[in-house]
């Protein structure tokens, strides 16, 4: 069923009440007057509330109408915030440098506002030694509470034990902190491209990998 209002001849009424092209209170007219106002302004006869009686009719320009709603749309759905899981997989085991990097993943998915799943993986004899894999959880927990708190805890599931950690800041935030430092970084690269070219590619040979899982929903308010 189409959802798009009537408008000029596909309207079939005795008579509307008119709102003019600034909103202002037509009255109750005769279709057809209202049709004829239409063409002397150059504009279409919209029905805007068909329920009522008589029906809502505007004077506007139906097409500059329906784009500016499209937009409107596009960038409601644009600012719209998700949650997002991600997935951190550690060993019981794992070395210094390596829960550093891992560690380093954790803290920037909790700054973009994301939850995080922290998966601990046994293999052979480490299954025996489940406190290995809770004490490690709980150190890496400890060592992001600026950013995060646990929203689940450390759970037994198979081979693995698993964590989800939840971010103290909102995904909108988030969005809104990240889209500021966007716009800094455009500002500063115009004021110095050389600079920020340097920049683009150290970031980009420095990279790390992160295994992530991701699941979206929306966001909380």
């Amino acid at each position: 069923m189409s959802t798009e209002p009537r408008i000029n001849d596909r309207i079939r009424v005795p008579e509307v009440r008119l709102v003019g092209p600034s909103g202002e209170q037509v009255g109750i007219v005769p279709l057809a007057k209202a049709l004829e106002l239409a063409q002397e302004y150059d504009l279409d006869l919209v029905e805007v509330a068909a329920n009522a009686r008589p029906p809502v009719c505007k004077l506007m320009d139906y097409g500059k109408f329906k784009y500016e709603s499209a937009m409107k749309a596009r960038e409601a759905r644009k600012n719209q915030a998700h949650t997002v899981i991600k997935e951190m997989k550690l060993r019981p085991k794992i070395d210094p440098h390596d829960y550093d990097t891992k560690k380093g993943h954790v803290v920037r998915f909790l700054k973009q506002g994301d939850k995080v799943k922290i998966t601990i993986m046994f293999r052979g004899r480490e299954q025996s030694r489940p406190e290995l894999g809770y004490r490690l959880l709980q150190r890496l927990a400890e060592d992001v509470q600026d950013l995060g708190f646990v929203e689940s805890n450390p759970k037994q599931d198979g081979r693995n034990m698993i964590m989800v950690l939840g971010p103290h800041k909102k995904k909108t935030e988030a969005m809104a902190e990240a889209r500021q430092a966007q716009e800094a970084r455009k500002a500063d690269a115009k004021a110095n491209p050389g600079k920020s070219q340097n920049a683009a590619e150290a970031q980009a040979a420095e990279a790390p990998e992160a295994a992530e899982v991701q699941t979206e929903a929306p966001a909380e308010a």
